[in-house]
């Protein structure tokens, strides 16, 4: 369901809410460029099916409210373009936000795909509200490579991703030795996605077990 949020300075947004109340773990998923859309919401139900309480930010409230978008090249477009005006600062104060949101006493986690694989990183290096962080192909990783991570983190990344070379994995690799990265062979960028062109079944599975044990152990 859909709930309001208050960030620390004072911006309102909207966040979609799923998973049981009283869960002992939970996680802020964060949006891809397409808002927090039907497919971010199918990815929220299957966490909580899992048993995570889940908070989704809808991190473009801070330009424009209700984004919900396709997959289309002028989709792509609109997103890059809204993404660019939404401040860093305030990202963060968002998932500040949704992380306060989690229910009391559960162990919090983050997870995002494409820029929220991004803002998943900046969770785990600008911030101590996370105990784990899991990010898929987020191409600003690479910027802020040599940052302290503050909570155990895993990356995925698409070995054909045309806007994350993988020259930039291999500078996050090289960097941090102590962030489990993984790499899938032939997978594009949104391999995750089952409503884009680039959806890839079997590295889509493999990575959402990965990030499933990955959860299940960092936030026991």
């Amino acid at each position: 369901m859909w709930i309001e949020l208050t960030a620390s300075d004072g911006h309102r947004l909207a966040a979609w809410k799923d998973g049981p109340a009283d869960a002992r773990r939970a996680l802020v998923v964060v949006q891809e460029i397409f808002g927090v859309n039907h497919h971010m919401r199918n990815v929220c139900a299957r966490f909580a099916r899992e048993g995570y309480a889940v908070v989704a930010p809808a991190l473009f409230d801070r330009t424009e409210r209700k984004v919900e978008l396709g997959y289309t090249p002028d989709d792509v477009a609109r997103g890059r373009e809204l993404r660019g005006r939404v401040p860093e600062a305030g990202t963060l104060a968002d998932i500040e936000a949704a992380a306060a949101a989690l229910p009391a006493g559960a162990k919090r986690g983050i997870v995002g795909y494409c820029w929220g694989g991004t803002v998943a990183w900046w969770g785990a290096t600008r911030s101590t509200s996370f105990a784990a962080a899991s990010g898929w192909y987020g191409g600003g990783v690479a910027a802020s490579k040599d940052a302290r991570t503050n909570c155990p983190t895993q990356l995925h990344f698409g070995e054909k991703d045309a806007s994350i070379p993988m020259a930039d994995v291999e500078a996050v690799k090289a960097a941090q030795p102590g962030v489990e990265i993984f790499v899938y062979p032939g997978a594009q960028h949104g391999f995750g996605c089952d409503e884009r062109g680039s959806y890839s079944r079997p590295d889509a599975e493999l990575a959402w077990e990965r990030t499933l044990a990955f959860f299940a152990k960092q936030l026991a």
